[in-house]
């Protein structure tokens, strides 16, 4: 049985047992965390959500994502900018899926 969930602006297709890396969520390490956005189930098409549906996760660990560069130039005019920036992330993982 699958689901498909709604999270931090993106869409995740999930199952019982996967590992996922998501926005940074609340939540400490150890605790579960219910998705009620349920956006599909199996066959099931929500409009825009299913009913009665949920997924149950475990929090992993609350971590940093690995590093992206950010650099911005224009030439001929000696203008560089260079910039890191480390995104706050969530390690969950699905441990049941919830339907009708």
């Amino acid at each position: 049985m699958y689901a498909v969930i709604k999270t931090g602006g993106k869409q995740y297709r999930v199952t019982s047992g996967d590992v996922l890396k998501i926005e940074k969520i609340a939540g400490e390490e150890g605790k579960e965390v219910v998705f009620n956005e349920v956006l599909a189930l199996d066959n099931v098409i929500g409009t825009p959500l299913v009913a009665n549906a949920s997924v149950k996760a475990l929090v992993l660990k609350q971590a940093k994502d690995k590093k992206i560069i950010v650099f911005k130039k224009k030439r001929r005019q000696n203008y560089r900018r260079k910039n890191g920036h480390r995104q706050n992330i969530t390690l969950v993982k699905i441990t049941d899926v919830i339907g009708k």
